[in-house]
C-alpha cells in the first residue's frame, strides 16, 4: 500500500531506541524526510533520518530548540510524532501514593505529558500551514490506572485527553491528531537491564527472563504475546498517511487484546 508520504517531512521524538526508532524507520522506508529527537543519538537512528537533534524534551526550552531546528533542516513539518515518554527508572519508585515523591509526580508529568504539550505548541504553526498530523503514544495504562508507578498512568491519561482536545480545536483546521495506546511492547523499557521490567522481577525475585514469559499469561493477553515495536510503528504511519485522512481524535489500542472493556 503506497501511505503517499513520499516528500512529507516528520519529527519523532524519543527516537533513539524502541518505538520511537522503529516509527523514524517506518516513515522513512515510506518516503518521508525524518528528524528523529533523542537525549542521545545511536547509529541506528542515524541511519533513519536526514537529521537527529540531542534535545531533553522534560524542559520547555530543549522543545523549542528541537522544532528550530526540524524546521531549519525541513523547511516545514507536515507530521510530529510525540512518543518521548517512560521515565528515568532511577527517580521513580514502584510504591503506592504515600510512598510517592513530589520528584517523581514532576519527571512522569513532565516527560509524559508535557513534553507532548510543550513540542505540539511550538509545531503547531506549521502543522497548521500544512495541514499535517499529529500522533501522540500514550498507553493501556491512561484505562487501567492500578499498573505501574504513580504519576505514569496520571500522565497517560492526560496525554489522551490532551490529543482529544487538540483533534477539536485543530481538525476543523485540517491538522488531524490521534493517539495510540500500546499494552506492553518489547522494547528496552521491559527488556533492558536498568529498567521497569528489571525492577519488577527484582521486586517478585525472580529473573527477569521469567516476569516476561509470563507477562501474556498473567496480564491475560489474549494473543498470547507481547507487541513489538514495528507493529506499532505501523499503525503510527498509517495514521500520519494519506489514507488516513479522515480518522481524527481516535485512540486506537494495540494491546493483543489487553483490555477487555473496550
Amino acid at each position: 500500500m503506497d501511505l503517499e508520504l513520499a516528500g512529507k517531512t516528520a519529527v519523532v521524538t524519543g527516537a533513539s531506541r524502541g518505538i520511537g526508532l522503529a516509527v523514524a524507520e517506518a516513515l522513512s522506508a515510506a518516503g518521508a524526510r525524518v528528524v528523529g529527537a533523542a537525549r542521545t543519538s545511536t547509529p541506528e537512528l542515524e541511519k533513519a533520518t536526514v537529521a537527529t537533534v540531542s534535545a531533553d524534551l522534560s524542559a520547555p526550552d530543549g522543545a523549542t530548540a528541537l522544532i528550530g531546528a526540524a524546521l531549519a533542516e525541513l523547511g516545514g513539518i507536515d507530521i510530529l510524532v510525540n512518543n518521548v515518554g517512560g521515565g528515568d527508572s532511577d527517580r521513580f519508585g514502584l510504591g503506592g501514593f504515600l510512598d510517592t515523591t513530589e520528584d517523581q509526580w514532576r519527571h512522569l508529568l513532565d516527560l509524559n505529558l508535557f513534553s507532548a504539550v510543550w513540542t505540539t505548541r511550538a509545531a503547531l504553526p506549521s502543522l497548521l500551514e500544512r495541514r499535517g498530523a499529529i500522533v501522540n503514544i500514550s498507553s493501556i495504562n491512561a484505562h487501567v490506572p492500578a499498573t505501574g508507578p504513580v504519576g505514569y498512568s496520571e500522565a497517560k491519561a492526560a496525554l489522551t485527553v490532551f490529543s482529544k482536545r487538540l483533534s477539536e480545536e485543530f481538525g476543523p483546521q485540517g491538522v488531524r491528531v490521534n493517539t495510540v495506546s500500546p499494552g506492553v511492547v518489547g522494547t528496552g523499557i521491559w527488556r533492558g537491564s536498568d529498567s521497569i521490567g528489571a525492577k519488577i522481577a527484582a521486586t517478585q525475585g525472580i529473573p527477569q527472563e521469567q516476569l516476561l514469559a509470563a507477562l501474556p499469561e498473567q496480564w491475560g493477553i489474549a494473543s498470547r504475546r507481547i507487541s513489538e515495536p514495528e507493529e506499532v510503528a505501523d499503525l503510527v504511519a498509517f495514521l500520519v498517511s494519506g489514507k488516513a485522512t479522515n480518522i481524527i481524535g481516535a485512540d486506537f489500542v494495540i494491546d493483543g487484546g489487553t483490555i477487555k472493556t473496550r
